[in-house]
């Protein structure tokens, strides 16, 4: 078979084979010149039939909705970019994700904010992404490390340049287990004003949401919340004083649609229908209806006294529509669940 270039499908594919490592695919692509045949016969045990049940049997294999997932975040960025450099830890990209994002003069109102919402999001099992700038983006990122959770830092320069040079511990920070860094420049490239506005195309697309937590009128941080809004992405925004300039943009943006946010409640309400159903990052309260056994009905395990939506519920059970609200109206008629503004809520002792 003759040699041809790969596409970006088949780097997704080759990326997303098991016990096969970025070093390890390095040195393959150096040696395998013929697609598929040429990998084939050179890929591990393990990953060559993890290769061919994807060439067979696309509809089988594990790896399409890895593939589908990937193609849908680059279809959803304006202007993808044609690869992304990373130093880290890969796995950091595995959670769900919120970008944070703000001031770099931030206050210190602003600072403790960021921090308090990252180590929260962390402590649910969420990854912080920003920016590694001053400010909102590295006091929210530090919080999150701290608390243990992973953090995503998406750069506008090389992935082995820290700047500001002033955050080289938090660079090396997301070198290690829990953080990473990504660049779509090559290493070595220096800082350059107009890569920050183009790197945050990448900052929300990353992630599900962002959460604007300090901004002045003209803002970074609000091109970032226009990039969100482009992309199908929750914006999210602390309010504050109209004496504070920093708060001015936050305004200007809940004004404009934002949802206005108080804790981090008010960012999972609105974020769980898109966590897979076995997920237990949701409100709190909410867990597995493995880990926790409700009498009766399993759709208590799913309930908590923050009011859930329907829709939402839909999503998390795995029920159709008529039959989640069939249950909801036998739980309501016993008692155990009430109907509320948002949504339903588990009643005490149920």
């Amino acid at each position: 078979m003759t040699a041809r270039r790969l596409g970006s499908r088949e780097w997704l594919v080759l990326s997303n084979l098991p016990g096969l490592g970025a070093a390890r695919l390095t040195e393959l692509a150096a040696t395998a010149k013929a697609w598929p045949d040429g990998w084939l016969a050179l890929l591990p045990r393990e990953a060559a039939t993890s290769l061919r049940m994807w060439l067979d049997h696309p509809g089988r294999s594990p790896l399409s909705d890895e593939i589908a997932r990937a193609e849908a975040w680059l279809a959803e960025i304006p202007d993808p970019p044609p690869l992304l450099w990373a130093w880290g830890d890969l796995a950091a990209l595995a959670p769900p994700r919120l970008a944070i994002v703000g001031a770099r003069r931030a206050t210190r109102e602003g600072l403790t904010n960021a921090a308090a919402f990252a180590r929260e999001l962390a402590g649910r099992g969420w990854c912080v992404v920003s920016g590694m700038a001053l400010g909102i983006d590295a006091a929210a990122q530090e919080a999150a490390l701290d608390a243990g959770g992973p953090s995503v830092a998406v750069l506008g320069c090389g992935v082995d340049v820290a700047y500001p040079p002033r955050h080289h511990r938090l660079h090396a920070r997301l070198r290690e287990p829990g953080g990473l860094l990504l660049a779509e420049h090559p290493p070595g490239t220096r800082a350059r004003p107009g890569f920050f506005p183009r790197r945050n195309r990448i900052v929300t697309g990353l992630s599900f949401g962002v959460l604007v937590v300090e901004a002045a009128e003209r803002s970074g941080s609000l091109v970032s919340a226009r990039l969100a809004g482009e992309q199908g992405r929750e914006v999210f925004a602390l309010p504050g004083s109209i004496h504070n300039p920093q708060a001015l943009g936050c305004l200007r943006l809940i004004r404009d649609g934002a949802v206005l946010v108080r804790d981090v409640d008010d960012i999972v309400a609105e974020l769980t229908q898109w966590l897979p159903a076995s997920s237990p990052l949701a409100l709190p309260g909410q867990a597995h209806a493995e880990d926790e056994a409700f009498p009766g009905d399993p759709l208590l395990s799913w309930l908590s006294g923050n009011p859930t939506p329907v829709d939402t519920l839909v999503g998390l059970s795995g029920l159709g529509i008529a039959e989640c609200q069939r249950r909801l109206l036998e739980l309501e008629l016993e008692g155990r669940v009430a109907h509320a503004a948002g949504g339903w809520v588990r009643l005490s002792g149920a």
